[in-house]
């Protein structure tokens, strides 16, 4: 019986499409292995958002040639699609036995490796900005969660400067309805209590696809058919964020008082040079309004420092708006240099020292936002969800439905669904809870 090892990278989308390899391999008859050693087939799903994240993605390639001598090692996702030569000429590995297959490719890959094609071992067939649809890919349960990503979208057409996405992705395409109905019934059969919503520009939902159904639409639908599942949005852009969608987040019991928002900067010059086509002053509107319809809603910023020609006044524009508004956590990260990309050639470059200065400080800032947040609800009862299949000693992880990481001991008997739970006291960077 042939065995396979399945590695990821990088995005929600990128987990999605993982877990879409492991059904299909599972309906071949392949025994999925969390022993790389014993794999014949090894599957790497890169990622290469930033210049670090490429360079994990080929430490992992590397890892995988050099610990098993004999599988055949499968490299797919961002990173392959835009770095094939660079993966060739890895030092010191046997590239007779390295698979390199782009993202114009992903339904395909795993009937080619198991069937031996050749096909996939040549550059990517298809220049992926000229991929009309999107890959239709089935996955049949995410192993170990109760939470479910269901991939939605895929591709970028905003161009941010700094952003080497729509190169790897290509245009934005969307599943049509009925295939994303179909993959939620997948899972409410599959016992998934939670899905959340993905896509790479989630928020262009439905602008390609003949039937008139944007993201708003699309989310009010699969709450209305599948009444007993939660549904979480992943991440939205802050100008598509109209009165629809928090009127749909105020009257759906089932669509999780949650937002995830890139803001990036918040000095108005370094949007423009990003090519975020948005003013601080109007993303702060937009967060005000999303506190003012939905009180107890999570909202997440993305927030990017040292991008060229940051000054520390204009990251304190950033840091001001971020203290001054409402958010509950904060994804930091420093700008990083993508060749390719219109900021790669921009002057004024941030020094590595001053860019891990402002993650600090903005990190900082985002763990006092978390905390101020989670106090609001200390002594309060939230519905939770709890990962039943993730037990660390004596106790269950999960989050309430406005994202506070909570933490309960564990019952005689694991809970098969959402839960409410008291919120007692903050334990780190979660709150210990315990169930009603």
């Amino acid at each position: 019986m042939k065995k396979a090892y399945l590695s990821t990278l990088g995005c929600k989308v990128n987990q999605f499409e993982t877990a879409a390899f492991k059904s299909q391999l599972e309906q071949q008859g392949v025994v999925v292995t969390s022993d790389l050693e014993e794999a014949d087939y090894i599957i790497v799903n890169t990622c290469t958002v930033t210049a670090k994240a490429g360079g994990e993605s080929r430490r992992e390639v590397r890892k995988a040639l050099r610990r098993n001598d004999r599988a055949k090692v499968l490299v797919t996702g961002c990173h392959a699609q835009l770095e094939h030569d660079e993966l060739i000429r890895l030092p010191d590995i046997d590239s007779s036995r390295l698979v390199i297959a782009g993202n114009d490719a992903k339904e395909r890959i795993i009937t080619n490796l198991l069937a031996g094609h050749s096909e996939t071992d040549s550059r990517p067939r298809v220049e992926i900005r000229q991929v009309q649809e999107i890959a239709s890919l089935q996955v049949d349960r995410f192993a170990g969660r109760t939470r479910a990503y269901l991939r939605v979208q895929d591709g970028c057409e905003s161009f941010c400067s700094y952003c080497i996405v729509p190169y790897a992705r290509g245009r934005s395409r969307s599943l049509p309805l009925a295939e994303v109905m179909r993959q939620a019934f997948i899972y409410e059969q599959a016992g998934h209590h939670e899905i959340v919503v993905t896509g790479i520009h989630v928020g262009r939902y439905g602008h390609d696809l003949s039937e008139k159904c944007n993201i708003v639409g699309l989310l009010d639908r699969l709450c209305q058919e599948f009444s007993s599942i939660r549904f979480r949005l992943s991440s939205i852009e802050p100008l598509e964020i109209g009165p629809e969608l928090l009127n749909l987040m105020i009257q759906a019991e089932n669509l999780m008082p949650h937002l995830h928002i890139p803001l990036q900067s918040g000095d108005n010059e370094v949007l423009k040079r990003m090519n975020r086509r948005y003013t601080r002053e109007q993303f702060r509107e937009v967060i005000d309004k999303c506190r003012a319809a939905v009180p107890d809603a999570a909202i997440g910023f993305d927030v990017m420092v040292g991008f060229p020609g940051e000054t520390d006044s204009m990251f304190e524009q950033s840091r001001e708006l971020i203290e001054s508004s409402e958010c509950t956590y904060l994804h930091v990260f420093p700008f990083s240099k993508r060749p390719g990309t219109r900021a790669a050639e921009f002057e004024d470059q941030v020094t590595t020292d001053a860019k891990q200065k402002r993650v600090e400080i903005l990190r900082t800032l985002g763990r006092e936002k978390s905390s101020a947040f989670y106090r609001r609800y200390i002594n309060s009862r939230r519905d939770a969800l709890l990962e039943t299949e993730k037990l660390s000693g004596s106790a269950l992880k999960g989050y309430t439905d406005n994202y506070i990481p909570v933490v309960t001991a564990l019952p005689r008997e694991l809970p098969t669904e959402p839960v409410v739970v008291e919120l007692i006291e903050l334990s780190g960077e979660a709150v210990k809870a315990r169930i009603v």
